[in-house]
């Protein structure tokens, strides 16, 4: 049963070489992709650098190195420098096109029954939520954020995929604790709002 469920994190993660790295099942790319955040993170956010900057810099060395190549190439009768045809494919668009209309769509479903459907209970929960990432903003950057969300990947999966079970038992127990706050906060304060006994009587 835990083999299974241990499965399932693989799965849940894309069962590909993505999961692999997250639970450092590649221990090679795991290593070379929290290097390389860590370096960049230094680099932009400690360093200074400017990341327009980097971004030209580095182009700029890999277009002179691939140049110089390919002219030593056929001054001295040595390979071409092996460049793959870069090109996005027809299913890959395809793809992230349907993953964009999915995201938007549950926007403008969200923002319906908000502003038509006057959900008070959904309301709330994006004022949070818009609050929370507000709050969080204004401690770190993007680029900082953009950081942690790489070491949580690398660290939350791995951990989670190890001590499964218990993770579980306190996931369960904290939401029925905050399932039971909920339902108290529901009936205490949402229930006596007159726009939610209006909504009550219609639906009678």
């Amino acid at each position: 049963m835990g083999e299974d469920r241990r499965i399932y994190v693989h799965k849940s993660l894309g069962g590909g070489a993505v999961a692999d790295v997250l639970l450092w099942k590649r221990r090679c790319g795991a290593v070379v992709l929290l290097v390389s955040a860590t370096s960049l993170w230094f680099l932009f956010e400690k360093a200074g650098y400017n990341i327009l900057s980097f971004t030209a810099n580095v182009i700029l060395l890999l277009v002179a190195i691939l140049f110089f190549w390919a002219k030593s190439a056929s001054l001295l009768n040595r390979p071409l420098p092996p460049i793959p045809d870069l090109e996005i494919s027809e299913e890959s668009i395809l793809k992230a096109a349907d993953i964009l209309q999915v995201w938007t769509n549950q926007a403008l479903s969200v923002a319906r029954d908000i502003s038509v459907g006057g959900n008070l209970k959904l309301f709330l929960k994006v004022v949070f939520g818009l609050w929370f990432i507000s709050y969080i903003g204004s401690f770190f950057n993007f680029l900082t954020l953009l950081y942690i969300g790489v070491l949580l990947s690398m660290s939350v999966p791995v951990l989670y995929h190890k001590y499964q079970d218990q993770v579980d038992e306190k996931l369960m127990v904290a939401h029925k604790t905050i399932h039971t706050q909920y339902r108290k906060i529901d009936n205490n304060i949402l229930q006596k709002i007159p726009m939610v006994r209006n909504k009550e009587k219609k639906a009678q």
